[in-house]
């Protein structure tokens, strides 16, 4: 059995193992099963990929998106692997080949939907096979409170009944106690070491902002911090998935649209491009994403408010796989909070299923509107404690104001019940500002007396009240009413006078904008060699038909542009270059390092030719 740290090493290129790795994949090897928590881009993958090389026979991945399958299957090749997939996108040759390479014992790793896994015809096809270990990835859509229930995860329990001896891995980034609770229950792992890693990604900034003029803070925020970057925004609906994306394209970005309504086709070019190419914005609904590989996404926006924390955890988590800094950068407004009310209201679920997504609703809420550090909140929810404020956020960079809202707050719940709980929060910010209107004066609340109270509040600050109000649990939306705020019995010691409200300050976007942060942290004089190992990359892949990362992470080429090694014994030495890149690739790149070397030499100390470089 082959050692797993010189795999490692010889395979990966990594000197050593991250997090709880070393003992997750020492579980796997030696033949047990193993649930694994752990961030995006914190090295999940590798958790079975060196057990699938270490043990004998093929290891089956159950994966839930073709996109991924794919991804994940060409950058395995390109380190001398033996990996394929089986799924519809295959031509019946390319299946049957594939088929034959598992009966002949010739692969390291097949990577199959749930679906396809499931089938009978493949589970009989796998009972003639020796098996390494099932790997279940994404295993939070087993569950059903979770944000990306797929039912069929629920039947992968037929793995521990029909193949008892060989070891399950089941691994997610984003799971609550009561999603973990039931990935056991439902995969049967009731016997397996459970490995949680902190699901803390400090590299990435949080900032969430109130919805007014939108798309006027979106571009403020693309222009001062990520000018050329690559990124995604999500929006809630297809429809402004493409008026967002031709607004982007008009504004001067080269952005694309993705989403479910969109041929299948035209979705697989767009995501091609996206993890091929540099400085694309996807603009797209929550349908793009989920396993998207792709490690320099400098930023992630939404435009719209998520349904829960974990679906905000885990889109947000696609920024700065990498390590670097990146962005997670959110706007919001108030018709987002009655939109998800009524989806989550008129939603085919029992009773309970909706009781419990209107409290992950409700923590999402609260996340937006917190006056505290945002990342401990998000830790907290997944169970995890941090200690001191992050500093990397915009509460901790920029601490909110609070103020003493109770009196407005009375005056707003007052307005719904003297007119009836049979209006919305514009008619009633109206009433609040004593406007003229015809409908107002028909209906006789210009003679209530809190008629024109709030006068002094713009119906922005009003409608920012409002929103922090459905969000506290005091009022909420009848959709059978077409919108209609109601009271809830939570408001009563408020309207009473026996509670006090403290909320956090509304705050107007300031128009100037910044200077923009450098496209990368590196040196102008490094910037020529830099753009000449990128460009170099982005050849490569071309000729190989795959994205320029699965050549070399940036992190990978910043090590070069560093180090400047001069052979391929020192670039060996460096991250993510195993036997095989090195064999195929490190020529090609030690020649573009030795020609700026040599043109930073004396012109009496260069060497004749780039040969004579390379061998010195």
């Amino acid at each position: 059995m082959p050692d797993a740290l010189d795999i490692l090493r010889h395979t990966f290129g990594y000197d050593e193992f991250r997090h709880h790795q070393a003992a997750i994949i020492e579980q796997v090897v030696n033949g047990g099963d193993a649930l694994v928590l752990m961030p995006t881009g914190g090295g999940k993958s590798l958790c079975y990929q060196i057990p699938a090389l270490a043990r004998r026979g093929v290891a089956v991945v159950a994966s839930p998106l073709i996109a991924l399958m794919e991804d994940q299957v060409q950058a395995l090749q390109q380190l001398g692997i033996s990996a394929a997939f089986l799924n519809s996108s295959q031509d019946q040759f390319s299946a049957q080949e594939t088929r034959q390479r598992l009966r002949d014992g010739s692969l390291d790793l097949l990577y199959v939907a749930p679906e396809r896994l499931l089938m009978e015809s493949t589970l009989e096809m796998l009972d003639n096979c020796h098996i390494a270990l099932f790997a279940i990835d994404e295993a939070h859509c087993v569950s059903q409170w979770g944000h990306d229930f797929r039912p069929e995860y629920q039947r992968l329990s037929v793995l521990a009944q029909r193949y008892p001896t060989i070891p399950r891995i089941a691994l997610t980034a984003t799971a609550d106690l009561r999603t973990r609770q039931e990935i056991i229950t439902q995969l049967k792992l009731q016997d397996a070491q459970i490995y949680v890693n902190s699901f803390d990604r400090p590299n990435i900034r949080y900032t969430i902002t109130e919805g007014h003029n939108a798309r006027d803070q979106l571009w403020r925020f693309l222009q001062m911090e990520h000018p050329e970057d690559s990124g995604i925004v999500y929006c809630l609906s297809r429809k402004k998935v493409e008026a967002t994306a031709e607004w982007l394209n008009k504004k001067g970005r080269l952005a694309l649209p993705y989403h479910a309504g969109m041929s299948a086709p035209v979705r697989r070019e767009h995501q091609a491009r996206f993890l091929r190419e540099d400085n694309i914005i996807m603009v797209a609904t929550i349908a793009f994403g989920m396993g998207i590989d792709k490690p320099d996404v400098r930023f992630v926006a939404h435009l719209n408010l998520p349904k829960n924390i974990e679906a905000y955890y885990q889109e947000t988590g696609r920024a700065g796989r990498d390590g670097q800094p990146a962005s997670a950068w959110m706007t919001y407004g108030l018709q987002d909070v009655i939109m998800l009310r009524q989806m989550s209201e008129d939603s085919s679920g029992s009773d309970e299923y909706k009781r419990i997504q209107q409290q992950k609703l409700d923590a999402m809420l609260g996340l937006c509107e917190l006056s505290s550090c945002r990342r401990q909140a998000i830790l907290g929810y997944f169970g995890e404690k941090l200690e001191q404020a992050c500093g990397n956020c915009d509460n901790c960079r920029n601490p909110p104001q609070t103020w003493d809202a109770t009196e407005a707050a009375q005056q707003a719940l007052s307005a719904i019940y003297r007119t009836g709980q049979r209006f919305g929060v514009v008619y009633l910010v109206n009433v609040l500002q004593g406007k003229e209107e015809q409908r107002i004066r028909q209906n006789g609340h210009d003679q209530l007396a809190l008629f024109g109270m709030g006068v002094d509040r713009s119906q922005q600050e009003w409608r920012g009240l409002f929103r922090q109000l459905i969000a506290c649990g005091h009022i909420r939306v009848d959709h059978e009413r077409h919108g209609a705020l109601t009271l809830t019995e939570k408001c009563r010691p408020l309207l009473r006078g026996e509670q006090q409200l403290h909320l956090r300050k509304q705050i107007t976007p300031a128009k100037k904008n910044r200077a923009p942060r450098r496209k990368s942290e590196v040196r102008p004089a490094d910037q020529p060699c830099w753009d000449a190992l990128r460009a170099r990359r982005t050849q490569l892949a071309q000729e190989a038909g795959v994205p320029p990362y699965v050549i070399f992470h940036d992190a990978t080429l910043m090590a070069m542009l560093e180090r400047r090694p001069a052979s391929l014994e020192a670039m060996s030495q460096l991250p993510g270059i195993g036997e095989k890149k090195l064999e195929r690739f490190g020529r090609a790149f030690l020649t573009v390092l030795a020609q700026f070397e040599r043109d930073a030499r004396p012109a009496s100390d260069r060497p004749d030719t780039v040969s004579d470089t390379l061998r010195l």
